[in-house]
């Protein structure tokens, strides 16, 4: 079951959610204010529902707060058909939009929609890594890591069949789109930097699985 956060801080529109979502089979978590629906993020969450218009302080901040620590998709709620409320938000991390008046079944629809489109689920039981598909990010221990486009292509294919070992060849073929690029050696500095960027995050984390004379994968485990 997918649980939802959602920080609102008019009781009405928070009670229509509250019911709209438990009839669609959703979990949720209620908040009023950003600072207590910060106290309610954790890796159980699956969606926040976010009001632009708190009484503490602006939707945007608190969108700010949450995207230091969790990869979680939100939709922002808002009285205002701004556009440049929407280009802030989405530069500052939001998947989505709906202005108020809305209704239930247009939420539930967007709802399921960002579910599918951000494909951020977690790999395992144990939430390690997450793909952000559509904006080309992935998170490893909830933590962004700062991957070049090869990167994010290489660890993006590994992730599609953990425990498969792949050789040099196959991930040029899958990955490289430059030519002049496609060496050997390039693989190996991609794969390097990899290790890297999860050492960064956690120095202990030995997730990239290296077989002599045969290729890189991601080991199965994950």
């Amino acid at each position: 079951m997918l649980k939802i956060l959602i920080i609102e801080d008019e009781p009405g529109i928070l009670s229509a959610l509250e019911i709209s979502l438990r009839g669609e089979g959703f979990a949720t978590v209620s908040a009023m204010t950003g600072e207590d629906g910060l106290k309610h993020m954790s890796d159980e969450i699956h969606l926040v529902l976010l009001d632009i218009g708190l009484p503490d302080k602006s939707g945007f901040d608190v969108l700010k707060e949450i995207r230091k620590n969790f990869s979680v998709p939100v939709l922002m709620l808002t009285a205002r058909d701004s556009e440049i409320d929407k280009v802030l938000g989405l530069e500052l991390g939001a998947d989505d939009y709906v202005v108020k008046p809305f209704s239930p079944r247009e939420l539930v629809a967007r709802i399921r929609a960002i579910t599918r489109r951000t494909n951020a689920i977690p790999l395992s039981k144990k939430p390690i890594l997450f793909i952000h598909q559509e904006k080309k990010l992935i998170y490893f221990k909830e933590k962004l890591m700062a991957l070049s486009p090869y990167e994010f292509r290489t660890l993006s294919l590994f992730l599609k069949y953990p425990g498969r070992i792949f050789t040099r060849e196959e991930i040029m073929d899958s990955v490289w789109t430059e030519p002049e690029d496609s060496f050997d050696r390039a693989v190996d500095t991609v794969i390097k930097n990899i290790r890297n960027r999860m050492k960064e995050i956690d120095p202990k984390a030995d997730l990239i699985e290296t077989r002599r004379g045969q290729g890189y994968g991601i080991k199965e485990s994950i």
